[in-house]
């Protein structure tokens, strides 16, 4: 038997750089997970009532161990988040903890959407990634990655409301200053954010995007 959980969500804080009109910030997020699985922690169940205050949409998983070190717990599936102005679509978003999801919603609004306005002169519509839970070792050593217990998303790409599409591949070195500015920008606030940020900067194997990463470990690079 699955329970249906429906969460109202509140208007959302506004912050000094943009007001954004009450009206638009009122969302309903429809969530489901089975009834045994609602008796979560209680600070997951914080998070995700966080996370629907945010106006995400997503679905609460089923703890998930698979053994071998890997693991999906108290974990979520993020369909869509919340810009100022519209909604973000997401592209190829595997399970996630909830703490992951619930920053991932704060940056992808505060630090990229707004940073899409102010430098690039138009809203952000969509976030690609190259995905989020995978049952691996950081690339080069015995050690698992932070996707292997859905703590970390690879980020790829922007895609903007005038049809631009910015890649961290294809733009991070861009000979335009506003797009360098924007992934500079992007960057110092994921920084601020999330607990590991690595980027093309780091080394070569980040050369297309930008790992992103709640937990013990902290780099910024």
């Amino acid at each position: 038997m699955r329970t249906r959980l429906v969460i109202l969500v509140p208007a959302l804080l506004t912050s000094a750089c943009t007001l954004v009109p009450e009206q638009r910030e009122r969302r309903q997020a429809t969530v489901s997970r089975p009834a045994a699985v609602i008796a979560a922690t209680p600070e997951a169940q914080a998070c995700m009532t966080g996370l629907g205050e945010r106006a995400a949409a997503f679905t609460p998983l089923p703890d998930a161990y698979y053994g071998a070190g890997c693991s999906a717990v108290s974990a979520v599936k993020l369909a869509s988040l919340r810009g100022d102005n519209s909604r973000l679509k997401l592209s190829n978003l595997g399970p996630m903890t909830c703490s992951l999801a619930d920053t991932f919603a704060g940056w992808a609004r505060f630090g990229v959407d707004r940073a899409a306005q102010q430098i690039l002169g138009s809203r952000l519509i969509k976030i690609e990634t190259m995905g989020s839970y995978n049952c691996r070792n950081i690339a080069g050593s015995g050690r698992r990655s932070g996707h292997a217990s859905a703590n970390a998303i690879d980020v790829s790409g922007f895609v903007l409301a005038d049809g631009r599409r910015i890649t961290v591949e294809g733009n991070w070195e861009d000979k335009s200053p506003e797009v360098r500015r924007f992934f500079s920008a992007i960057h110092a606030s994921a920084c601020k954010r999330f607990g590991m940020v690595l980027g093309p900067n780091y080394n070569p194997a980040h050369h297309n995007h930008l790992h992103l990463e709640v937990g013990g470990r902290r780099a910024c690079r």
